[in-house]
Parts: structure tokens; sequence; C-alpha cells
């Protein structure tokens, strides 16, 4: 359903076609790290070129210094043979390098064609916007890419997942030697994504190199013909995509192969946290009735508009019910607000981190008490004592990797930030912790190390919902598995024994169950 319906590897680029792009021996520094270390890559025309590594290998950073947002202190830009250096991102455009940011830097209070044509909008004499062909430009384009939204709509009034489209859009106004998709698919739905793919295979098939960042092992498989791997701000290899596979790339990226361990799962499980009964929110999700037991973990897995996140937003206290019923350890409770839900010991590690889950710009001690804050302090005055006793026994127990306690969360790889959001939750002591996506945008080394820890939270106690759009996930971490479809529970599964076409089926609309396999199916 993510991947593009044809596999590029058979359309291999001739070797012996000279790069249009290369980079020679990049190394930048930040204070106190070195980012990349002479670091080579290059990419060819028509040709698409998966970068992976770890989380803080230096992918998103090398690509920052190709498109002049960052300088690199040694090494040379080689473009269509020239030496180029660039000292904005601007400057990069102007060149044909774009850069599609995995952080989105659009402006929330202008247009959607505003932002498409920001610095390069169509002029009329005298120096005035020629608003009537920005909109026919910007309606061009977004045909292209099946957009649902209009030119003159906000960007800020849009979902993540158009913002993203919007991103994507202006990569189509210049016209392109070099594009750069840093995580393009993290926030897009299952029916955008086949667009954004046949949008890459048409820029390929016009020349266009381009660089595919991902942790999404599909994707690169199915769209590129080359893949490089950094390792530590390091180059660590090139391979051919049609010459390799899943585990000899993840040997690459972390020095081992990697699977999820099924084994491992809680096994003891005592009375009911949670339990919902006929869960409704008007125009959303109806007639939602599940359980999640002491120590054990539930997988909530349905398509992006099935209504999870929702639920768990209800559950949460974001979202008042029209109808059904949530129990806490037995009791009917109502839930008024988030603060409340916090009372009650719930908590909930949203889908997007960076824009619900931290404070990007405080510290990581900060951002871990930021939930407690009435335990580190007296009369409404801070203890730093407190606040970094907190700080430090959950950047230990959860391997938090930072310099130190000082960092700013924006700057650590997205594994530890979301380490960061999971403590941030733990210090509050909850007894049903909900993940909305644990892993999105995550090394395969950093997904592992989450997976480890929500098996091993629910074997400490806690009754753990997990929420995921990855199968392989929700099977190897859940004990039970609820799949959704259309607002609605189809069915439920023993995570253990459920076939991966029963799943796709239940989560379709198609399900039809072999027998004994669910534990229980609702309207199928």
């Amino acid at each position: 359903m993510t991947a593009p319906a044809t596999n590029n590897n058979q359309r291999s680029v001739d070797a012996s076609i000279k790069p249009v792009l290369r980079l020679e021996g990049i190394t930048k520094r930040f204070p106190g790290v070195v980012a990349l270390n002479n670091v080579s890559f290059d990419v060819r025309a028509g040709e698409v070129h998966a970068l992976l590594g770890e989380n803080g290998a230096g992918k998103s950073t090398l690509m920052k210094c190709l498109a002049g947002k960052h300088q690199a202190e040694e090494g040379s830009i080689v473009l269509e043979g020239q030496k180029v250096s660039f000292s904005d991102p601007m400057e990069a455009k102007q060149h044909g390098i774009v850069l599609i940011h995995q952080e989105l830097s659009l402006v929330s209070d202008l247009t959607v064609a505003e932002n498409i044509f920001l610095g390069s909008l169509p002029l009329k004499w005298p120096n005035r916007v020629d608003w009537k062909k920005l909109r026919s430009d910007t309606d061009k384009i977004l045909s292209r890419l099946q957009c649902t939204f209009r030119a003159d709509d906000l960007v800020g009034d849009l979902s993540i997942a158009k913002k993203q489209m919007v991103e994507i859009a202006r990569a189509l106004v210049f016209t392109p030697k070099i594009v750069v998709f840093d995580e393009p698919t993290a926030s897009l739905t299952d029916h955008e994504k086949p667009v954004l793919f046949n949008v890459i295979n048409s820029l390929r098939e016009h020349g266009v190199g381009i660089v595919y960042i991902s942790h999404r092992m599909d994707e690169i498989f199915a769209l590129s013909q080359r893949i490089t791997v950094l390792r530590d701000g390091e180059y660590n290899g090139t391979v051919d995509t049609a010459q390799t596979n899943e585990d000899e790339v993840t040997k690459l990226m972390i020095g081992r192969s990697l699977e999820l361990d099924h084994s491992s799962k809680p096994t003891e499980f005592k009375e009911n946290v949670l339990e919902v009964r006929n869960l409704s929110v008007e125009g959303v999700f109806k007639d939602i009735s599940f359980n999640v037991r002491n120590g054990e973990i539930v997988g909530m897995y349905g398509l992006v508009g099935a209504g999870r996140s929702e639920i768990a937003e209800t559950i949460f206290g974001l979202r008042r019910p029209s109808a059904g019923e949530i129990l806490l350890e037995g009791e009917s409770v109502t839930v008024k607000s988030p603060h409340d839900a916090v009372a009650r010991g719930i908590a909930l590690v949203p889908e997007s981190r960076k824009e619900q889950g931290l404070v990007l710009g405080l510290n990581c001690r900060d951002n871990i008490t930021l939930s407690t804050l009435g335990s580190v302090s007296s009369l409404g005055v801070m203890s730093p004592k407190k606040e970094l006793e907190i700080y430090e026994k959950y950047q230990r127990e959860l391997k938090i990797k930072t310099p130190g306690w000082a960092q700013k969360v924006g700057n650590l790889s997205g594994g530890n930030q979301q380490k960061i959001v999971i403590g941030k939750w733990l210090t509050t002591h909850p007894k049903l912790l909900i993940l909305d996506e644990p892993t999105r945008g995550i090394d395969v080394g950093s997904k592992a190390e989450i997976h480890a820890l929500i098996k091993d939270l629910a074997k400490s106690g806690y009754a753990v919902l997990v929420i995921s759009s990855e199968m392989p996930e929700v099977l190897g971490v859940s004990n039970r598995v609820i799949a959704m479809y259309s607002g609605q529970i189809t069915a439920e599964f023993n995570a253990d024994t459920v076939t991966e076409d029963e799943l796709v089926q239940a989560i379709t609309g198609q399900h039809k169950p072999a027998s004994g396999t669910p534990l229980h199916a609702a309207g199928v």
C-alpha cells in the first residue's frame, strides 16, 4: 500500500555515466561533536540514490551542507563538473538543487500558493505580484500532486500530511537537477504516498538525480538504484540495490542483523486497567469496545483515517465522547481534560513528537520534567537538584544518548527525542501508557531499542496500548491486535497466530476470519 507499483531496480542507471553531483571529503563540526568526517557521496542523472543511516549518522547534515543551509569546514561540492559553494538554500535552488526538509519550513499565515512560490513570486508591471498567474501555476502543481486543498487555503489550516505535500510542491516550481527528499512519507497518508512515488519516478525519467532519505526499507528497495550508508558521521559503503537485501543494509547501518524478538513479549496479565465500552465520537468512530490488562501490550492497527489516534485522544481527554463509557481499574470515569487524564494515571505519547511531545528549544532535563513540575518545585520555585535527579534516572534507564542535560532537545536524533517524550510521561508513573506511532521516523537500531523498552514497561506492570501503521511492529510487540476500518473495530487477533493476509483483510473491510483465529469480531 505504501510502495510504488513498479520496482525501479529493474531500470538501473548506467554505471559508466559520470555523476551529475559529487560531494568530496565533506567534514562538518558542531560544538562538541564531529557531525561529518570526510564523507563522499555522488548522484547520477536519472538515479534514485538512497542515503541511509541511524538517527544522528549525519544524513540530514550532509544534505544541508549540499543545500547551503550549513557550511562544511572541509571538502567540496562538484555539480556538473564544476566546483560550487552555496551561501544559502536559495542560491542552491538557483543552481538546481532542491532540498525537501524533514522539518517543515512553511509560513503558516501565508496561502498555499504564496508558500510554494515564496522567493519566486510571478510579477507583472510595475513590479507587482501577478496573482492570477500565481493561482494558475499553483493549480497546475496541485493537480499534478492530486491535492484536494486549494491555492488560496492558508497553510496554517492544513493537516501535517497536506503541509508535507506543499513542501514537496515547492520542488516542482524550479527546473531541478538534484532533488533531496528527507523522510518525505513520514506524515503522508496511504493515498498520498503513491502520488509522491509517481512524482519521483517522473523526475527520474526526465534525468533528475534524486537523493532519498528514509527509514522505510520497502520504499528504499522499491525506488532506489543505489544505497549509501553513513555511520557515526562517516561513509560506510555504497551498494547496488538490486544486489543487496535488508539484512545486509541493516548490518552496514548498525553493525548487526536485526529481527523482532517475539519471544520477549510479556506473558503474565492481571486485571483490566482500561476497559472501553461502546465508545463513540460522532462522525469519527463508533461503538468501540476493548480492554487492556495490567502487564499487557495491545496493538491497534489500521489505515490512516481509521480513527485510531482519535480513540487515544478521547481516552486522554482531548475529545469528548458522544456515547459510551471508559473504565479505569473497573471504575467508570469521565476524563474531562488531559490534566484530568494524567491525574487518573493515563499517559499519551503523541504521534508527532516535535509538534506535540517536545519543546525543541528547551534542554533535555527541562523536557523530561515538564509533566511533573509540582514534584520538582516548592512554592513556585524550581529545584535544579531534583530536576537533575529525575533527568539522570530516565537518561540512564532509557539509554538516552546526549552530551549532557543542557543539550537542546531539537539537536537530538529522532530516537533520542522519542525516548525523552517517553521519559517525560514515565515521570508521572501512569497506569496506562498509550503510544501513538512510537517509532515513526526512527532508524532501525533505535526502533529496536524502543520495542524492547515497550516490552520491559509492560513486564514491569504497565498496561500499554500501541497504535502503529507498521504491521511488523504491531505484530512484533503486541499480545493482541485490534484491527480498525472506517471508524470501527472489525476484529481482534492473537498477535502470534494471526496471518498478514487476515490482518490486511480486517483493516480494508474485507475481513473473512479463519475459524478460531480471531479472539472476537465485530460488525463482520
